[in-house]
């Protein structure tokens, strides 16, 4: 980039300028300011066929022309030239320039913002370049579903930001409905939140069908004065629907596309946080399904994260080929983080300890067997159950039936041998008890009543995360869920989106999880917990357990990764039935 002067007849105002209006008001301060200092800052330019572009600066080339105008003189201007042919750095240059001066609308931003995600930039790249949150230029780009009459009465005036808001919303055809309207002086077009309502509303029409409407078994209701007609019975219709859906789906996958998602009825498809992808390549195709039975098929997208994990991989791929492929593969992601691992841990390891006092006879081999491997089991320190500092996961575990049974039990027990009402057991502070004295204590019980003390002690004592929770979970039989039931902790501690899609597949169907493949982890919990609750439309599904509160524990993602597994596998032939 380099400074020159340039005459102002071989400027013109660049076609990427962001601002698009309002740059010609109120110049009267800025002519003044050029009038008596000049132009301080130098106008951004690039060259194009016919001279230059000015990029950045459109209101001081106004108050230029304006200038030259009263003065009847041609002006030389400051200019910083800039390498042509870049068409993102030109857009970033204006918007840096015009976010920082006189507001621009939204439409004005739209333009800008999407003119910068054709050329590559992501959303949190735009956010994070101009000073906006991520959810300004996420509205700013759903603009791009209106269409052109709409906008054009928007910026006019028009139309009010609360009406926009809502248009955002609707399909192409519902825009030109509702557009229709607007411009008829004998109607009423809804506007704000009326208009959502009628946007989503119950009345289906029934060019909305893809499936022949002769199929539906119910009555279809004439509008006296209009064109239209309407299904009567919402459920009917989308079982037709959805079965149309599902067969066009098929025939895509038989086309050759790699995956079809089909969003949730009322989940509107928008283009800014996804990628133009061909079959070829690997592009899917989305199906949405808006309210008023409306069906939209958007052939070859890819969502930009997606997008963005190819660029990385073919790049390490690139990398790898130059050094000869020598380059170190990374470890295997394991499929719970150490928070959610420390989780399940807990609340595996607070079942057995409540079930190991119904089998005293195990109790006793495990006590022999500690003591004799000497393998630290057996060292007088309770299991705290420490969270490791995450509230939510301690808050879990002390509300669970687990814990309020095993209190119960220690109570009971303290009562029995005379002990304070604080503490744990097999850890008590000194002084508190003398061993003769607890000794008298013992020998005064039932054999019954000694290994019921014993039981609980082992009990206490176990470590979470352990192969002696696996195994004893094992040889118990252990149902987590007397114990255990799925949490807000439990979903919010999940992150792979492998095994997320696989518990989805184990509550709503192997065709439910194809469906939400491609959704985001969120999205896929809330339909598990749409499945568990029986609603959202979904069929209540009763008595699930995730594997990992299974005995022995098991895996969702096909990659190794939970050191339980491999612990059980090395000990499992010694607790196999003999044949």
């Amino acid at each position: 980039m380099k400074l020159q002067y340039i005459e102002l007849s071989q400027l013109k105002i660049s076609p990427l300028n962001v601002r698009k209006r309002g740059a010609e008001n109120d110049l009267g301060e800025l002519i003044a300011s050029i009038r008596s200092l000049g132009v301080i800052q130098p106008l951004l330019i690039r060259p194009d066929s016919d001279g230059y572009e000015v990029i950045a600066g459109q209101r001081r080339f106004l108050a230029c022309q304006a200038l030259q105008a009263e003065n009847h003189e041609a002006i030389q201007v400051p200019c910083a030239l800039m390498e042509n042919g870049d068409d993102a750095v030109a857009i970033e240059a204006s918007l840096a320039e015009n976010v920082a001066r006189l507001p621009m609308d939204e439409i004005d931003q739209y333009e800008a913002f999407s003119a910068l995600t054709e050329q590559g930039r992501s959303i949190s790249d735009i956010a994070g370049q101009f000073g906006v949150t991520e959810l300004l230029v996420k509205r700013r780009l759903a603009i791009a579903a209106l269409i052109p009459p709409v906008l054009k009465a928007y910026r006019d005036g028009s139309i009010q930001p609360e009406t926009i808001q809502q248009l955002t919303m609707a399909t192409p055809r519902q825009q030109k409905a509702w557009f229709k309207l607007f411009r008829d002086p004998e109607e009423h077009a809804p506007t704000g939140r009326r208009l959502k309502a009628w946007l989503f509303g119950a009345e289906i029409p029934v060019s909305s069908a893809i499936f022949p409407p002769e199929r539906y078994t119910g009555n279809i209701v004439s509008d006296l004065f209009g064109d239209e007609r309407y299904f009567d019975d919402a459920e009917k219709f989308w079982k037709l629907q959805m079965e149309a859906i599902i067969h066009r789906q098929a025939a895509f996958l038989e086309e050759g596309w790699r995956n079809v998602v089909i969003l949730e009825v009322g989940a509107h498809f928008y283009q800014y946080d996804k990628v133009k992808c061909g079959k070829a390549k690997g592009g899917v195709v989305y199906i949405s399904c808006a309210a008023n039975g409306e069906i939209g098929f958007h052939e070859g997208w890819i969502d930009a994260k997606e997008a963005a994990r190819r660029e990385k991989e073919k790049a390490r791929a690139a990398t790898s080929a130059e050094s000869g492929g020598t380059e170190d593969k990374p470890a295997a992601k394991p499929e719970l983080t150490s928070a959610a691992m420390r989780y399940v841990d807990l609340h595996r390891q607070n079942a057995v300890r409540v079930e190991l006092p119904k089998s005293p006879q195990i109790a006793l081999r495990l006590l022999v067997a500690s003591v004799i491997s000497r393998d630290g089991l057996w060292e007088a320190q309770p299991e705290n159950q420490n969270a490791h500092r995450h509230e939510a996961i301690a808050a879990s575990v002390a509300g669970s039936p687990a814990t309020a049974a095993f209190d119960a039990e220690r109570d009971a027990l303290r009562a029995l041998l005379g002990l304070s009402a604080e503490g744990y057991l097999v850890a008590q502070e000194r002084g508190t008890v003398s061993a003769p004295v607890l000794l008298a204590r013992l020998l005064a019980m039932t054999d019954g009543e000694a290994l019921r003390v014993l039981t609980f002690l082992m009990a206490e004592a176990l470590p979470a995360g352990s192969a002696i929770v696996e195994v004893l979970g094992h040889l118990l039989a252990v149902d987590m869920d007397q114990w255990w039931s799925p949490d807000e902790t439990f979903f919010a501690l999940l992150r792979d989106k492998e095994a997320i899609n696989a518990m989805l597949a184990e509550v709503a169907g192997k065709q439910t999880a194809s469906i939400h493949l491609r959704e985001t982890a969120k999205v896929q919990k809330d339909a598990i917990r749409h499945s568990l609750a029986g609603t959202g439309g979904r069929s209540k599904v009763e008595g699930w357990k995730p594997r990992y509160f299974r005995f022995p524990l098991q895996c969702y993602a096909k990659r190794k990764g939970l050191p339980h597994v491999t612990r059980w596998n090395a000990v499992r032939k010694h607790f196999e039935p003999k044949h």
